[in-house]
Protein backbone atom coordinates (compact mmCIF):
# COMPACT_ATOMS: atom_id res chain seq x y z
CA UNK A 1 0.00 0.00 0.00
CA UNK A 2 2.79 2.43 0.93
CA UNK A 3 4.67 1.63 -2.27
CA UNK A 4 1.57 2.32 -4.39
CA UNK A 5 1.06 5.66 -2.67
CA UNK A 6 4.70 6.53 -3.32
CA UNK A 7 4.32 5.73 -7.03
CA UNK A 8 1.13 7.78 -7.34
CA UNK A 9 2.81 10.71 -5.59
CA UNK A 10 5.97 10.44 -7.68
CA UNK A 11 4.31 10.33 -11.07
CA UNK A 12 1.72 12.95 -10.15
CA UNK A 13 4.56 15.29 -9.19
CA UNK A 14 6.40 14.51 -12.43
CA UNK A 15 3.39 14.90 -14.75
CA UNK A 16 0.44 16.78 -13.28
CA UNK A 17 2.02 19.35 -10.98
CA UNK A 18 4.27 20.86 -13.68
CA UNK A 19 1.07 21.43 -15.66
CA UNK A 20 -0.47 23.15 -12.66
CA UNK A 21 2.63 25.31 -12.19
CA UNK A 22 2.56 26.17 -15.89
CA UNK A 23 -1.12 27.14 -15.75
CA UNK A 24 -0.68 29.33 -12.66
CA UNK A 25 2.63 31.08 -13.38
CA UNK A 26 2.87 31.00 -17.19
CA UNK A 27 -0.77 31.48 -18.11
CA UNK A 28 -0.12 32.86 -21.62
CA UNK A 29 2.33 30.10 -22.60
CA UNK A 30 1.20 27.31 -20.31
CA UNK A 31 1.46 24.58 -22.94
CA UNK A 32 5.03 25.55 -23.82
CA UNK A 33 5.95 25.83 -20.13
CA UNK A 34 4.43 22.44 -19.34
CA UNK A 35 6.24 20.82 -22.26
CA UNK A 36 9.58 22.30 -21.16
CA UNK A 37 9.02 21.09 -17.61
CA UNK A 38 8.10 17.62 -18.87
CA UNK A 39 11.24 17.66 -21.01
CA UNK A 40 13.33 18.02 -17.86
CA UNK A 41 12.64 14.35 -17.25
CA UNK A 42 15.45 13.78 -19.74
CA UNK A 43 17.85 14.29 -16.82
CA UNK A 44 16.84 10.77 -15.84
CA UNK A 45 19.05 9.54 -18.68
CA UNK A 46 21.87 9.63 -16.13
CA UNK A 47 20.27 6.56 -14.56
CA UNK A 48 21.72 4.65 -17.52
CA UNK A 49 25.21 4.89 -15.96
CA UNK A 50 24.03 3.25 -12.72
CA UNK A 51 24.10 -0.45 -11.99
CA UNK A 52 21.35 -1.55 -11.91
CA UNK A 53 19.77 1.04 -14.19
CA UNK A 54 16.56 1.05 -12.15
CA UNK A 55 16.36 0.36 -8.45
CA UNK A 56 13.13 1.40 -6.72
CA UNK A 57 14.88 1.40 -3.34
CA UNK A 58 17.64 3.80 -4.38
CA UNK A 59 17.70 7.54 -3.68
CA UNK A 60 18.85 9.19 -6.91
CA UNK A 61 19.65 12.56 -5.31
CA UNK A 62 23.41 12.79 -4.86
CA UNK A 63 24.01 9.50 -6.69
CA UNK A 64 23.55 10.18 -10.40
CA UNK A 65 25.57 12.93 -12.16
CA UNK A 66 22.58 15.07 -13.20
CA UNK A 67 21.03 14.54 -9.74
CA UNK A 68 24.17 15.60 -7.88
CA UNK A 69 24.24 18.49 -5.46
CA UNK A 70 26.51 20.39 -7.89
CA UNK A 71 23.98 19.94 -10.69
CA UNK A 72 21.16 21.08 -8.41
CA UNK A 73 23.18 24.20 -7.60
CA UNK A 74 23.55 24.89 -11.34
CA UNK A 75 19.79 24.45 -11.84
CA UNK A 76 19.20 26.94 -9.02
CA UNK A 77 21.69 29.47 -10.42
CA UNK A 78 20.13 29.24 -13.89
CA UNK A 79 17.01 30.88 -12.49
CA UNK A 80 18.86 33.92 -11.20
CA UNK A 81 21.52 34.49 -13.85
CA UNK A 82 19.43 34.01 -16.97
CA UNK A 83 16.50 36.35 -17.46
CA UNK A 84 14.87 34.59 -20.40
CA UNK A 85 11.53 32.98 -19.69
CA UNK A 86 12.52 29.69 -21.32
CA UNK A 87 15.64 29.26 -19.18
CA UNK A 88 13.69 30.13 -16.04
CA UNK A 89 11.01 27.58 -16.92
CA UNK A 90 13.75 25.02 -17.52
CA UNK A 91 15.30 25.87 -14.15
CA UNK A 92 11.97 25.55 -12.36
CA UNK A 93 11.32 22.23 -14.10
CA UNK A 94 14.72 20.84 -13.16
CA UNK A 95 14.41 21.96 -9.55
CA UNK A 96 10.91 20.53 -9.31
CA UNK A 97 12.20 17.29 -10.83
CA UNK A 98 14.86 17.11 -8.11
CA UNK A 99 12.23 17.81 -5.45
CA UNK A 100 10.10 15.02 -6.88
CA UNK A 101 13.00 12.58 -6.81
CA UNK A 102 13.93 13.71 -3.29
CA UNK A 103 10.50 12.80 -2.01
CA UNK A 104 11.32 9.21 -3.02
CA UNK A 105 14.22 9.35 -0.55
CA UNK A 106 11.77 10.41 2.15
CA UNK A 107 9.39 7.56 1.28
CA UNK A 108 12.28 5.12 1.58
CA UNK A 109 12.92 6.31 5.13
CA UNK A 110 9.25 5.72 5.97
CA UNK A 111 9.35 2.15 4.71
CA UNK A 112 12.44 1.12 6.70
Amino acid sequence: MLHALQQITHYSLHLAFPGLIACIFFREDWKKAWFIMLATMLVDLDHLVADPIFDPTRCSIGLHPLHSYYAILVYFLLFFFFKTKTIRILSIGLLFHMFTDYQDCLWMRLSI
